[in-house]
């Protein structure tokens, strides 16, 4: 593979694993614990949900003619970008407005990592581990989906996906006492990492636009 695959592989694997690290920076900084194995099921998760992903998309890849199936990577990757990002945006407004509701299903896990910690013991079980990774791992489902439009290969984009996860949480707790205070306009460090996530995502689309013209 050339320089352009494997920039590819760690755009995808870095916008997957974004929220984990989000999740971790609140777990440093709520003093909640996350230990290797617990973290280790979250990165199988991410893995998993990540190939499964990337095979469905290979075989939607496979019955679209010529360059339809970048084309629709492309806008696929895009559409979800600017989602990841309006959502981050907006999750203040809609805390203040409608608090109870925005915190229901797999996305108060994300927006409140510690809800994760149903048994308030301040550290995070295997089986609320099980949930955690399901809910963090959506991008790397739908990451996933358009590395398979994409064509590119499952086992170094699912690998990537579940070594990213697994660090960014491990650097993300070890980080959250530090930087918890750290803000960007008026946004937290980890809700800037996720927009920085729907960026890169934008940028990957750019990309395969850019690769349909050119041919």
């Amino acid at each position: 593979m050339g320089l352009t695959e494997w920039l590819l592989i760690f755009g995808f694997a870095l916008s997957s694993s974004i929220d984990n690290f989000g999740v971790g920076v609140s777990y440093g900084v709520t003093k909640i614990k996350i230990g290797f194995l617990p973290n280790l099921l979250i990165a199988v998760i991410a893995f998993a949900f990540s190939i499964l992903g990337i095979y469905f998309g290979g075989y939607i890849s496979k019955i679209m003619p010529g360059t339809l199936s970048t084309v629709v990577a492309a806008l696929f990757v895009f559409i979800i970008g600017v989602r990841i990002i309006l959502i981050t945006l907006s999750s203040k407004r809609r805390r203040s407005s409608n608090d109870a509701t925005s915190r229901k299903g797999l996305q108060s896990y994300i927006q409140d990592p510690e809800n994760a910690d149903k048994d308030k013991s301040g550290e995070i079980s295997l089986v609320e581990a099980l949930v955690l990774g399901v809910a963090v791992s959506m991008n790397a489902l739908t990451n996933g989906l358009g590395a398979g439009l994409m064509r590119l290969s499952p086992i170094y984009v699912s690998t990537s996906a579940g070594v990213f996860s697994f660090l960014a949480i491990w650097w993300g707790v070890s980080l959250g006492e530090r930087v918890a205070h750290i803000r960007i306009g008026r946004l937290n460090l980890g809700q800037f990492s996720t927009v920085i996530s729907g960026g890169i995502l934008l940028l990957i689309a750019a990309h395969m636009v850019l690769t349909v013209v050119s041919i």
